[in-house]
C-alpha cells in the first residue's frame, strides 16, 4: 500500500499500482495550516469525537479527527452514496506518517478505481476531503492538505542566574530569541549557587533551592518578561544540586539533591508557580543531576553523584510521576547541564567524570538517551542550560576555582552543539537557567 505523495495518490491492489492525480483529479497544497479553500469546503460538516480505534465506519456529512498515535486505522466508507456526499478525515496527532489510515471504499469506486484497490494516507498532519461523484469515478479526494509545519512549542527567551565565583552571586543574564547573552542584570533575591530550575505556566520559570554556604529551600519566580521575583518562602527539604524540568506542558518538577547526604525526593510546581511539599523519592538518591524535557509534555532526570558518579536516568510522566531507574547510557558524570531542543527532544552536556568533560548525550522524543557524542567546546563542570528561540538550546558558564568561565555553546534544533562563543557577563559556576516567553 502507499498513499498520497506530492500531487499523486498511489492506489495499490491485486499486485499493481495505479497512479492518479496528474490529470487534476486531486487538488493538493502544502503549507503551515489549512488553506482558506479547505476551510470553505469544510463548511456544513458535522465534526465527530476523536477516533482512536483501529477500525471505524464513516458517515456522509461528517468530519473525523483520526488519532493514530497507537495504531493504524482502517476506515470503511458508506456502502451506498449519492452525488455530493462529503466526508473529511484529519490527522489529529500528526501521526499518520507512523500509523496510516487505510480507506475501504466498501464496494464503491475510489477515484475511478474499484474496491480491489487499497488506499492509504500516510503523511503527518494530512487532512483529506472526499466527495462522491457517480458510479464511474466514485469517491474523489477534492482536497488533500499536507500541513508540513508544526507550530513550535517552547519559549523564545532564556535566563541564567545566580552562581559562584569565590562568593555567592544573584545577578542574571538574559538570552535573546537568537541565542545572544546579555550583560549582567542586578541580582534579585538571596545570592546562592547550585539551584534547580524549570519552566511553569507555559511561559514563565522558577529557580529554587541551592546553597548560600548552607542549603536553602527558597524559590524565585521568573516572569514572562524575564524579571526575577523576590524570595518566596521555601517549601520542601532544603538542598543543593537538584535539577528541574517541566511536564504536562505547563507544570514543573524539582528532583534529587544534596542535604548533607544524597536524596531522591521531588517537589511539583503548579501552573501558577507554587512549589509543592516533598514527594517520596523514586530511584537512586543522588545530586548534581541534570533535567530537561522531551516529547513536548514529559521530562527526564539524568546522571549525577550517588557517592560515585552515575549515568542513571529517571523519566517523568506527563502527570509528574517519576519512574524508577533506567540503566545509564554514556559516560557517567556529575555537575551536568541539560535542556530541550527541537521542540520535543533534549540534551545532556558537559559535567565532570575523571576530569571536566564536553561530551553530550541526546534524548529522543520518547525519552531514550543516546550514547556519547564527541565533545564540542571547552570541557567544564557546573554549567547551566536552557532553551531559546522555541526549538534551540544553550549551555553557559561553569568551571571551578580558579577557572570560572562565561563562555556559551549554542545547540541547534537538530541537537548539534556549536563551538565556544565568547562569554558575556560575570564568570561563574553553578548558575541556574530556564526559559520564558
Amino acid at each position: 500500500m502507499s498513499g498520497i505523495t506530492g500531487s499523486k495518490i498511489n492506489i495499490r491492489g491485486s499486485g499493481k499500482i495505479a497512479k492518479l492525480g496528474t490529470d487534476g483529479q486531486v487538488l493538493t497544497s502544502a503549507g503551515a495550516g489549512l488553506s482558506a479553500a479547505f476551510e470553505d469546503l469544510a463548511a456544513g460538516i458535522s465534526w465527530q469525537a476523536i477516533e482512536t480505534g483501529s477500525t471505524m465506519t464513516a458517515v456522509a456529512g461528517e468530519g473525523y479527527w483520526v488519532d493514530t498515535t497507537s495504531n493504524a486505522c482502517t476506515i470503511t466508507l458508506p456502502a451506498s452514496a449519492s452525488n455530493g456526499d462529503t466526508i473529511i478525515f484529519a490527522d489529529y496527532a500528526r501521526t499518520w506518517g507512523t500509523y496510516e489510515i487505510i480507506i475501504d471504499s466498501n464496494g464503491l469506486n475510489y477515484q475511478s478505481e474499484d474496491d480491489t484497490y487499497t488506499v492509504e494516507y500516510s503523511t503527518d498532519g494530512q487532512a483529506v476531503k472526499i466527495v462522491y461523484s457517480d458510479a464511474t469515478n466514485g469517491w474523489i479526494p477534492i482536497t488533500d492538505q499536507n500541513v508540513t509545519d508544526v507550530p513550535l512549542a517552547g519559549n523564545d527567551n532564556g535566563i541564567f542566574a545566580y552562581g559562584w565565583n569565590g562568593s555567592s552571586l544573584s545577578m542574571s543574564n538574559i538570552v535573546s530569541d537568537a541565542g545572544v547573552v546579555a550583560t549582567d542584570v542586578t541580582g534579585v533575591g538571596t545570592s546562592r549557587e547550585s539551584t534547580g530550575e524549570c519552566e511553569y505556566g507555559g511561559d514563565k520559570g522558577i529557580m529554587a533551592y541551592g546553597t548560600t554556604g548552607s542549603v536553602v529551600n527558597m524559590s524565585n519566580l521568573v516572569s514572562n518578561a524575564g524579571v526575577i521575583g523576590t524570595d518566596v518562602t521555601g517549601v520542601g527539604t532544603a538542598r543543593r544540586g537538584s535539577a528541574g524540568c517541566s511536564y504536562g506542558t505547563d507544570k514543573g518538577i524539582f528532583g534529587y539533591g544534596l542535604t548533607g547526604s544524597a536524596v531522591n525526593m521531588s517537589n511539583l510546581v503548579s501552573n501558577a508557580g507554587v512549589v509543592g511539599t516533598d514527594v517520596t523519592g523514586v530511584g537512586t538518591a543522588r545530586y548534581f543531576v541534570g533535567g530537561c524535557e522531551y516529547g513536548t509534555d514529559k521530562g527526564i532526570f539524568g546522571y549525577g553523584d550517588t557517592g560515585s558518579i552515575s549515568s542513571l536516568t529517571n523519566l517523568v510522566s506527563n502527570v509528574g510521576v517519576v519512574a524508577s531507574d533506567t540503566a545509564g547510557v554514556g559516560t557517567a558524570r556529575n555537575q551536568i547541564a541539560a535542556c530541550g531542543y527541537g521542540s520535543d527532544k533534549g540534551i545532556f552536556g558537559y559535567g565532570y567524570a575523571a576530569a571536566v568533560s564536553s561530551l553530550s548525550n541526546l534524548v529522543s522524543n520518547v525519552g531514550v538517551v543516546a550514547s556519547d557524542t564527541a565533545g564540542v567546546g571547552t570541557g567544564r563542570n557546573s554549567a547551566a542550560a536552557t532553551q531559546y528561540g522555541k526549538d534551540k538550546g544553550i549551555f553557559g558558564y561553569g568551571g571551578g576555582a580558579p577557572t570560572y568561565v562565561s563562555m556559551t555553546n549554542l545547540v541547534s534544533n537538530a541537537g548539534v552543539v556549536a563551538s565556544d562563543v565568547t562569554g558575556v557577563g560575570t564568570d561563574r559556576s553553578g548558575p541556574g537557567a530556564c526559559s520564558y516567553n
